[in-house]
């Protein structure tokens, strides 16, 4: 009897752990992206999603056994598409933000980011300038640090125009024609865009750093648990690290 007991005891873990690494196996995942956010996620000259978070959303898919499709939406209403179950995660660069946490939860952190200012190449423009010389500033609409510009404009004294844009990569084509004097963004697609455009990054504006984090809505705890688990068994493989080198992250 004690035998045949420590057989279905075996038996039942067995189970329960099947249904645990399998709890989303052959379902379908869709990937909220940013579809001009290089190098985290952009649509290659190929037309296919890439980027750092597209292959490494791809690795964590495989790993729960999940098909992922990547869908291109406006980084604005983003959130909103998560909450209307248009798609089922962001991963995407986003930064884990308070406002946001009211709204969506967030996977661990995987990457801190900072946010700075690109201008022309041969440009003599000092941040002082940029910030209190009635310049205009280029910044993706929907992004911390446009709201953050906005939200410090007035208590800090400075004297800019800010003018909203789709995509950072859209600002920086607006530095090089001379439209707008720079643009705020992120550090990894300012050093993308350094690397192609004859542009470079003049330095922080005085934000603090950030931690990126993919978004779930509140109610799918179980999909959280299993990203945050399969993105920590990602970060600890040396596919992380071959995966920044590839997107010139590292």
């Amino acid at each position: 009897m004690l035998k045949r007991n420590l057989i279905l005891l075996v038996a039942a873990v067995s189970l329960i752990v099947a249904g645990t690494t399998t709890a989303f196996a052959g379902k379908k995942i869709v990937n909220g992206i940013d579809a001009n956010f290089p190098p985290f996620a952009y649509i290659d000259k190929t037309g296919k999603p890439a980027g750092f978070d597209v292959e490494a959303m791809e690795w964590i898919a495989k790993d729960l056994g999940l098909e992922v499709e990547h869908m291109p939406i406006d980084w604005d209403g983003i959130i909103t598409s998560l909450l209307t179950k248009k798609i089922d995660i962001i991963a995407s660069g986003m930064s884990i933000t308070p406002d946001r946490s009211e709204k969506v939860t967030f996977t661990i952190p995987y990457w801190k980011i900072n946010q700075v200012m690109v201008v022309k190449k041969d440009s003599t423009l000092t941040m002082n300038d940029l910030m209190k010389g009635g310049k205009k500033i280029g910044v993706q609409q929907g992004t911390t640090e446009a709201k953050w510009l906005k939200a410090e404009s007035e208590p800090r004294a400075w004297n800019f125009k800010l003018g909203y844009y789709s995509s950072s990569p859209l600002a920086v084509e607006d530095v090089l024609n001379g439209r707008i004097a720079a643009a705020a963004m992120d550090d990894a697609p300012a050093h993308d865009a350094v690397s192609k455009k004859d542009v470079k990054i003049l330095g922080n504006f005085g934000m603090e750093a950030e931690d990126f984090g993919y978004a779930v809505r509140k109610d799918e705890t179980e999909l959280l648990e299993k990203i945050n688990a399969s993105l920590k068994k990602l970060m600890a493989t040396p596919y992380w690290d071959e995966l920044a080198v590839k997107y010139n992250l590292k």
